[in-house]
């Protein structure tokens, strides 16, 4: 009887998939955020949905592994901010990072005064984006014209806001809850804020309160992600990647029915509509489809690794 030595070779590491909320601080980018938890998790694919400002804190969720396959679904989500706005002073940025332009008296601004300006931003509106911002206009973003000192003629487009409310007013600073659709510029808000008090104003604090299902009471630092003992703690910092497919049809399959759905073949079905999300028999996720047009079988849209 022959005997080997216990190996030294530690087991390999697990992949990581789901979605991280993440408290941005302020100071990062978006994308610095992205390339830390890369870093922390030791995973590449990692991406956001919906950039935040640098000055801006608060709720960026972060897609890991195949929760990058359903980031698109999120991309669209609705946003909550709570934000500040400053009148009597403008920046060339309309957020605190800009250059003041302008500054007027605001000493005559009342909170009653304040208030009646936020009907007309409710609802339905033709917002003209910030020149610092990252639209494409001629193939160019339209911050890195800004950085040159140009102002170009930018088309309003439409956002909604759903949920617009004064929380506070200190002289000159009104604190608002901001309800949004995908689109909204909270900078931009504060600039027409100040256009219609008269006095200009600008954004001097934003903070991100919620984006789709994911909210600031569930995010973490990035401290505190570094502190995790990772992988392992991975169940209780993440979440599935099918929380951003809320209300679609769950579709449970059998070992034949994974097999058809990871080799890309339709699942025949009494009736199908819409979306869904399908799962094996062990409740492992197997991606998201979509009904074929007659109706009668689900397509895979997109299959995850190890479906088959």
């Amino acid at each position: 009887m022959s005997s080997s030595a216990p190996s030294d070779v530690p087991p390999p590491r697990p992949s990581l998939h789901g979605f991280l909320v993440i408290d941005k601080p302020a100071g990062w980018t978006s994308h610095d955020v992205v390339a830390r938890v890369r870093r922390l998790v030791g995973e590449r694919r990692v991406g956001h949905a919906g950039t935040l400002d640098p000055a801006a804190t608060g709720v960026l969720p972060l897609a890991v592994g195949t929760a990058t396959r359903v980031l698109e679904y999120l991309a669209g989500a609705d946003k909550t901010y709570r934000a500040e706005v400053t009148f009597g002073v403008e920046t060339d940025s309309q957020d605190g990072d800009g250059r003041v332009v302008a500054r007027r008296d605001a000493s005559a601004l009342s909170e009653a005064a304040v208030a009646a300006l936020l009907p007309a931003f409710r609802g339905p509106l033709q917002q003209i984006p910030p020149m610092h911002s990252a639209i494409k206009v001629g193939g160019q973003r339209l911050y890195e014209r800004a950085h040159r000192g140009e102002e170009i003629e930018r088309e309003p487009r439409p956002v909604v806001v759903h949920r617009l409310q004064l929380l506070d007013w200190r002289p000159p600073v009104a604190t608002l809850l901001v309800d949004c659709s995908k689109g909204t510029y909270v900078r931009a808000l504060a600039r027409d804020l100040g256009a219609a008090a008269g006095v200009g104003a600008f954004l001097s604090d934003l903070v991100r309160l919620r984006t789709g299902p994911f909210a600031l009471c569930q995010a973490l630092t990035l401290d505190a992600l570094a502190d995790a003992p990772l992988p392992w703690a991975w169940p209780a910092v993440a979440v599935h990647p099918d929380a951003v497919l809320p209300g679609w049809t769950a579709l449970l399959l059998d070992d034949e029915g994974r097999t058809d759905w990871g080799a890309g073949r339709a699942i025949a079905a009494p009736a199908a509509a819409g979306r869904c999300r399908a799962y094996g028999l062990d409740g492992a996720w197997l991606g998201v489809g979509a009904a074929d047009d007659s109706g009668r079988a689900w397509r895979p849209l997109k299959v995850v690794e190890g479906a088959a």
